[in-house]
């Protein structure tokens, strides 16, 4: 921008000639938001110019000398008076107070000269994955298991230097933990990558652990398996993950499970499901059966006259719901099963028993029970 066309400073910022430093600041911090590049991708050179111009706006009035200078002679006194009137990069050592983590200004204009330090920060979660017996699911257990994570290491407290040494501050980064580059008025920080981030390194590392502060170990964990868990149940161990770089919190360890499938028994949320097969004798003249349950065999009466594909229920001896809601049903589909070989006197008594039973071999009415039978059946 050409100095002859420099707009006024205080009409940059939006604020009166009279105007606090703290209101100065917050009307700034409100510009440099709005013009910031990387909110304004679709006019991005517009947006570097006005916020360049907002910043040098602020670099001139957040400085009592600077702006005595201004205000008395205007731009020109600025110059003449040796001050910076372009781009000012001390403005950025404001930015933290300003703007603090808020939109990353602080990895987008460097530390401004801040020593750097080395964050907690909270330790990785970890996973667990975990097969169950269906009995083991439906029951719950308590059990236990062998965890291998990263520890800090006892020998050097995990600050990876050798007993009696301590750590100094990293030379490629002078202890701030980032490196700054240059790219036209920005300055970009990255992480140190000889430190991490971390500020320190180690001259005499830790033997035990070969400087990395960390060994893996094996810890048991013991575990509560609640009863009704199902295949891809999550269960969270607060503060059993690693632990956090810097002295941060543990992460957390979640446990998934598997259960495997149970022999005849189909899950369908609390509820379960089999199929049991009657004799023709038994669906006809009614019967009272023991059938397999989850806890020892069941009563269950089957009544005359029964057809094949009925559903009978035993009321709340399914699987119990994991997060408290009661316990479900069991079910019981029975399948009538036709004799496919007979002797010669079990074919004789069926042939006097058809004879007895008369029953007309036509399609059923679409509005008849045995019609509603058949579907149930056929789908």
């Amino acid at each position: 921008m050409a100095k002859g066309n420099q707009r006024d400073y205080y009409e940059v910022l939006g604020v009166a000639r009279t105007a606090a430093v703290e209101e100065i600041k917050s009307a700034y911090r409100k510009a440099a938001l709005q013009w910031h590049p990387d909110r304004n991708p679709a006019n991005k050179t517009e947006a570097e110019v006005n916020f360049r111009e907002c910043t040098e706006a602020y670099s001139v009035l957040s400085d009592a000398q600077k702006r005595q200078i201004y205000d008395t002679y205007g731009h020109a006194g600025l110059s003449s008076a040796g001050a910076s009137q372009g781009f000012d990069n001390t403005v950025f050592q404001d930015f933290h107070d300003i703007f603090g983590d808020f939109f990353g200004f602080e990895d987008l204009f460097g530390s401004g000269g801040r020593r750097g330090r080395s964050r907690a920060r909270r330790g990785a979660d970890l996973r667990y994955d975990m097969s169950l017996t269906f009995e083991e699911a439906s029951a719950g257990v308590t059990t236990k298991i062998k965890l291998p994570r990263q520890e800090y290491c006892e020998a050097c407290n995990g600050t990876g230097a050798k007993k009696g040494t301590g750590a100094q501050a990293c030379q490629t980064c002078a202890g701030r933990g980032q490196l700054a580059y240059q790219q036209g008025f920005f300055t970009i920080t990255r992480t140190c990558p000889a430190c991490q981030g971390a500020g320190q390194t180690v001259k005499e590392r830790c033997q035990e652990c070969r400087g990395q502060g960390r060994l893996e170990r094996e810890k048991i964990i013991e575990l509560r398996i609640p009863p009704g868990v199902d295949t891809g149940t999550r269960l969270r161990v607060a503060g059993e993950g690693e632990p956090g770089p810097n002295g941060g919190p543990a992460g957390d360890l979640y446990v998934v499970l598997e259960v495997k499938e149970h022999p005849f028994f189909e899950r369908r949320g609390a509820d379960l499901y089999c199929t049991i097969p009657l004799s023709i004798a038994q669906a006809t003249l009614g019967a009272e059966l023991q059938v397999p349950g989850l806890n020892g065999e069941e009563k269950l009466k089957i009544p005359e006259g029964t057809q094949s594909g009925a559903v009978f229920r035993i009321k709340g001896k399914g699987l119990a719901d994991p997060r408290g809601g009661g316990k479900g049903d069991l079910y019981y589909h029975v399948r009538v099963l036709t004799p496919t070989k007979l002797t010669r006197d079990q074919r004789k008594l069926i042939e006097q028993l058809g004879a007895t039973l008369k029953i007309e071999n036509k399609p059923a009415d679409r509005n008849s029970s045995i019609f509603d039978k058949v579907k149930d059946i056929f789908g």
